[in-house]
């Protein structure tokens, strides 16, 4: 492990679960702002399908 004196002063118990909280947090963060702010994600969630347009002669 490269920082493995890290755990001299943050305890495991407490650093672990720290650390998988953050990384749980942040991802669910990322993932409600993509559902917030595309028009797309919510439809493609949904089963929608797209309709192609038609090709321009």
């Amino acid at each position: 492990m490269n920082n493995a004196k890290l755990w001299l002063v943050v305890k495991p118990t407490t650093g672990v679960p720290l650390f998988l909280s953050a990384v749980a947090i942040s991802s669910f963060a990322v993932h409600y702002m993509l559902v917030q702010n595309t028009t797309w994600l919510g439809a493609y969630h949904n089963g929608s399908a797209t309709v192609a347009a038609a090709p321009a002669n």
